[in-house]
């Protein structure tokens, strides 16, 4: 009999983290992963000493991707201001993405270092726009507050996804340049 190929570890998070956002953290159980993987717990028990480690790395592998995202969008300096909240825009319009970071924020309720990456996530983003508001010469109180309108309008876009119309990538290019146009 052929050997079924073992689960990386990737797998098992992207399979918890597609529980994450149907069932919500109470949802994440190691029985529940192990019958939609097809796989026994010893399977789990390889990769994961328990539960707990489970989250732990859930929560490690959410800001490193976030982390890497907001890299990608910081060391992009040399291209337009534009062409980066294009960038930023698109990932407001990625499902995965967004229905990820829903799960993400609502376990922060009740995980304070989830909570921490979460504003230290949200931090970052916001300084990366009001630098970029820099550049297009608004001053300091001008950028701050829109790159503050900017974050809050995108978790908006997170949050209401199926009660409110989801804004289009043209939308979304009409709704930044209307917020970075001098008044």
């Amino acid at each position: 009999m052929a050997r079924a190929n073992r689960l990386s570890v990737e797998s098992w998070l992207d399979a918890a983290f597609d529980l994450l956002v149907r069932e919500g953290v109470s949802g994440v159980k190691i029985s529940t992963l192990c019958d939609e993987l097809g796989v026994t717990k010893g399977s789990f028990y390889w990769h994961f000493d328990d539960l707990g480690a489970l989250m732990e790395a859930m929560a490690d592998y959410w800001c490193g991707t976030q982390n890497d995202a907001v890299r990608g969008l910081a060391s992009v300096e040399s291209i337009p201001v534009e062409q980066r909240f294009e960038m930023m825009a698109q990932l407001l319009i990625d499902e995965r993405n967004w229905s990820v970071e829903i799960a993400v924020r609502e376990w922060a309720r009740s995980d304070e270092k989830v909570a921490e990456a979460v504003r230290q996530l949200d931090q970052r983003i916001f300084d990366i726009i009001q630098e970029a508001l820099l550049e297009l010469n608004f001053d300091a109180e001008g950028a701050r507050l829109r790159a503050g309108a900017l974050v809050y309008a995108g978790i908006g876009f997170v949050h209401g996804r199926g009660s409110l119309p989801t804004p289009t990538s043209a939308e979304l290019r009409k709704i930044f340049t209307l917020l970075t146009q001098e008044s």
